[in-house]
């Protein structure tokens, strides 16, 4: 029933959406729609969450490469899977994380991009050092909020995604964060003999060459 909710999500938004449609692309009686769901909300509630247990394992996957050496190529690889799910993930570019729902859709308390920051922080503190502090957690919602805004003006403009406004928008991320971890001298792990901050071209160049790569 999710894979059919995701589809007709993305063909007729979610006002659209409603179960007797569900029940029809489902195959199934529309009795089992509501043994399991009371309203079609609850069925996008099910399906962003397992939308975001998809994001936090293609996460885990990529932090576990080696490739990964630095703080900013966790970053770069968060927005990475974020605009890949835009690409690949049905219903994704129309729900996101729920938002277009209800902005508290994944937790009563921290609003939709909030759930994303904290798990970013999580991942970013295991894998790269960083130090878990409230103001980590604070950065980075201010880091998703942009990046989630300017990523969804790129897939306005372009049905796969402007690529100019994502390398943009991830060089004005990179460079956002670099400035708050370097106030509270906050480098994060690194091998010997890399530098233990980007220079500006070195961010600029790598965000659009990442942004440019396919799918």
């Amino acid at each position: 029933m999710l894979d059919a909710c995701a589809e007709l999500v993305d063909e007729v938004g979610y006002e659209g959406l409603t179960t007797t449609l569900l029940a029809e692309r489902a195959e199934v009686a529309i009795g089992s729609v509501y043994q399991f769901f009371p309203d079609k909300r609850a069925i996008v509630q099910a399906l962003t969450l397992r939308t975001m247990e998809s994001y936090l394992q293609r996460l885990d996957e990529r932090f576990a490469s080696d490739d990964l050496t630095h703080w900013w190529d966790g970053v770069d690889a968060g927005i990475d899977e974020y605009i890949t799910m835009h690409r690949t993930v049905p219903g994704f570019r129309t729900l996101h994380f729920g938002d277009v729902v209800d902005l508290h859709l994944l937790d009563e308390q921290r609003d939709n991009n909030g759930v994303i920051a904290d798990q970013l922080a999580r991942v970013l503190t295991e894998r790269f050092g960083l130090a878990d502090v409230p103001d980590l957690r604070f950065h980075l919602e201010i880091a998703v909020e942009a990046a989630d805004a300017l990523i969804k003006l790129a897939f306005r403009r372009k049905p796969d995604g402007d690529d100019r406004v994502l390398a943009e928008a991830k060089a004005l991320i990179r460079e956002y964060l670099h400035r708050q971890m370097e106030a509270r001298g906050d480098a994060g792990r690194r091998p010997v003999g890399q530098p233990a901050k980007p220079g500006d071209d070195q961010i600029a160049e790598a965000a659009e060459a990442s942004a440019k790569q396919p799918a």
